[in-house]
């Protein structure tokens, strides 16, 4: 790994540097390659797009399961007529 010579000077809130730190020490990494790991990492286009294929397959999987309780609730309301009629006709009798 080539020799870190280079400053970039970044201001963060008393409450961002703790986080960053407490994070930084869970990956027991300094808080400098903590950083330079995480900018390396950082790939916005591709984090937009997979976000918006995860809200594309919540959209498809909400349909589904709207489309699924409406059956069950159609079924319901048919047994409760199937239901209703047996009643009527022992009450008939």
């Amino acid at each position: 790994m080539a020799t870190a010579t280079e400053r970039i000077p970044v201001l963060v809130t008393a409450q961002e540097k703790a986080q960053i730190a407490a994070m930084a020490k869970a990956a027991d990494l300094s808080m400098g390659e903590f950083l330079r790991r995480a900018a390396a990492s950082f790939r916005p286009a591709e984090d937009e797009r997979v976000l918006e294929a995860m809200i594309e397959q919540m959209v498809k999987t909400t349909a589904q399961a709207n489309a699924a309780i409406d059956d069950a609730l159609a079924y319901v309301e048919a047994s409760n007529r199937r239901i209703t009629v047996l009643e009527a006709q022992r009450g008939a009798r």
